[in-house]
This record gives structure tokens, sequence and C-alpha cells, in this order.
């Protein structure tokens, strides 16, 4: 794992408090060390990535950059996305390596960027955790198996669906 860049994501729930998870985990001396630092001395209006905590005053490790891919909508939104978001995102990586998802050694080695979705009309804050954490240990796992495998890719590209879209026909 040292000089590997680990990608990851993963989609936990339905409905509106569903998770959507991508994760880069790597090397602080490598590309995820640049991203991590690039992004937090780089706030745009709405999107101001922070450093996910279990408690204050106690990030989890990896150090890991929370990083929202939908700017608050409201008040409202934004607990959702500080609160059980950022609580699950922290949880979630403290189990990956619990787990030995991410080696207890790079959690002082590496850094962890997560981009996460919180639909802002999100209204259950505990499923917003659950979902988040399920996510964030999910999309790890995935980054340090590989996955998807190409051949899943490859059998699924004539079928695409999300929960926003799915074809009324499928082109081959």
């Amino acid at each position: 794992m040292t000089s590997t860049l680990q990608i990851g994501e993963s989609f936990v729930g339905d409905g509106v408090n569903a998770a959507h998870i991508n994760t880069v985990l790597g090397h602080r001396e490598g590309p995820a060390g640049t991203a991590w630092a690039t992004a937090l001395a780089s706030p745009s209006q709405g999107h101001v990535p922070f450093v996910a905590v279990l408690r204050p005053s106690l990030p989890v490790k990896p150090m890991t950059l929370f990083v929202t891919k939908a700017a608050p909508a409201g008040d409202e939104h934004g607990l959702l996305i500080w609160g059980p978001a950022q609580a699950g995102v922290a949880a979630g990586v403290a189990d990956a390596v619990a787990d030995g998802v991410i080696p207890r050694e790079a959690a002082d080695t590496h850094a962890l960027v997560a981009a996460v979705w919180v639909n802002p009309a999100a209204d259950d804050a505990d499923t917003v955790y659950r979902n988040n954490r399920e996510a964030t240990r999910t999309a790890l796992a995935n980054g340090a198996a590989g996955l998807p495998k190409l051949d899943a890719v490859l059998e699924a590209r004539h079928a695409p669906t999300n929960p926003f879209y799915t074809p009324s026909t499928a082109s081959a």
C-alpha cells in the first residue's frame, strides 16, 4: 500500500438519505498528499473542505479531508453535512483501519480525501450517519481491492443505471 493510490466508490441507502462517497487514499508524499493539501488550501464558495473528526480535536487517522459534493442548501442541510455525514465518514475510516482495510502503519503516513454527497432534501440524521459510515468503509474496501473489476464494467455498459436515471432503451 505504500506507493499505491487507491480510489474507491460506494453508494449506500436509498431515497434522500442515501450516501455516495468517493475516496482517494495514498501516501502523504505522493499525489494523494498533494491533492489533500491543495483542496484544503483552495476552498470555493459553498465548498469548504475540512478535516473529519471523531470528536472535537480528535481527527480520524489517516487524516481525512471531507469535501462536499453539494454546497449547503440551508442551515438544516449544512448541519446534516457537518454533523451526521462527517461523523459517519470519520467512523467509517476508523472502521476500515480496525478491519485492516487500511493498515495501521498507514495511519500516520497516508492522506485520505473523501468526496461526500448529502442530498439537500435529506431528513433523517441517524440514517445519514449510518449510510455515510457504511459507504465510507465500503469505498475504502473497494479501493483496496481494486474494484470494480473490468469485466463487471464491460458487462454493465449496455444497461447503465443509477438512482437518478435509467435509459428507456440501452444501445449496444
